[in-house]
């Protein structure tokens, strides 16, 4: 869906974007990790030609972005920033409406998306009329999101979105983001400087530094197959945890007890992973949790004690760097 080649974007002296390639998937969600000023919001903001590359090429579904003017193309891509860039003076209906009246979208279907998006994350109608000052911040940036998603965009960009969040607000919208239905059909880069927030959202991860990748790939190659030391370095503090959130029970599999029936619609999708199980035992009645793989058609059911030990298990056959 999306492929950049060689892209270098240079101010004055310094070299933000350093001769970068990549590509992403359709549906794929790319996760641009690093610390500020390794050229990431760069890279970022000229995909939709907020900021022109001094040389590279960009295409999106095959199309060279520069064969279309920047307000066009703009219209086609959702974008999210950080401080959810809503018009103070507009209402919420306004503010997410802006697309749909630039592309002439009649009233009525404009209000209908407006209210089918505010439901699907968790608003009521009664914020139409309010103002960005008169919702929190979680609100606002769920706005901010409604706005970036209103016209069915098939690229989304985002910009560090829940940076500016308190720690228990963004662990709730990280889980009404990997929900909500409208973002499994999207093509998603997004920014962050969060490494957790990486391995939580991201398909893949493109770790830079000094305006280059250093490496590509997904949360398990970082963690489990780093390409030098400055990766391994880069998310050793934070090991544990992201190793939790790496590690999905399909990856443990082998490792989990048998048992249990075929069928259970309590049961916990295999591809969940460590981390989100690990915090299912603690609101889970009862010491055991069942867990359905369906490529497998298979159903086991496991204590907190047997997952602890799979993933050991599971750790001690990964390779060391």
């Amino acid at each position: 869906m999306i492929k950049a080649e060689h892209l270098i974007k240079t101010f004055g002296q310094t070299t933000a974007v350093n001769n970068i390639s990549f590509e992403v998937n359709e549906g794929e969600n790319l996760v641009l990790l690093g610390t500020s000023g390794c050229g990431k919001t760069t890279t970022l903001k000229m995909l939709n030609r907020l900021i022109e590359p001094d040389s590279g090429t960009i295409t999106i579904n095959g199309n060279n972005i520069n064969a279309q003017l920047p307000e066009d193309l703009r219209r086609g891509i959702g974008y999210v920033l950080q401080n959810n860039g809503l018009f103070p003076h507009y209402t919420v209906e306004e503010n997410i409406s802006v697309v749909p009246n630039l592309l002439k979208w009649d009233k009525k279907r404009t209000r209908e998306r407006v209210i089918e998006l505010l439901k699907k994350l968790h608003l009521s109608d009664n914020y139409l009329t309010a103002y960005p000052n008169e919702l929190s911040g979680g609100q606002q940036q769920r706005i901010g999101l409604a706005r970036a998603l209103v016209a069915n965009p098939p690229v989304l960009l985002m910009d560090e979105p829940f940076g500016a969040l308190d720690n228990v607000t963004r662990s709730k919208i990280h889980q009404e983001f990997k929900a909500l239905d409208e973002l499994k059909r999207k093509t998603i880069i997004m920014v962050t400087h969060d490494v957790q927030e990486a391995f939580e959202l991201g398909d893949r991860i493109a770790l830079m530094d000094k305006g280059k990748i250093v490496q590509m790939g997904t949360p398990s190659d970082l963690l489990f197959n780093p390409i030098n030391g400055f990766v391994s370095n880069f998310l050793q503090d934070q090991r544990l945890q992201l190793e939790f959130r790496a590690i999905r029970l399909t990856d443990l599999w082998e490792h989990l007890p048998g048992g249990g029936k075929t069928t259970s619609k309590s049961s916990l999708p295999a591809e969940t992973d460590v981390w989100t199980t690990l915090e299912g035992f603690k609101f889970h009645n009862g010491e055991s949790m069942s867990v359905l793989h369906q490529q497998k058609n298979e159903l086991k059911t496991i204590t907190f004690g047997q997952l602890m030990a799979a993933f050991s298990e599971h750790k001690t056959q990964q390779p060391h760097e």
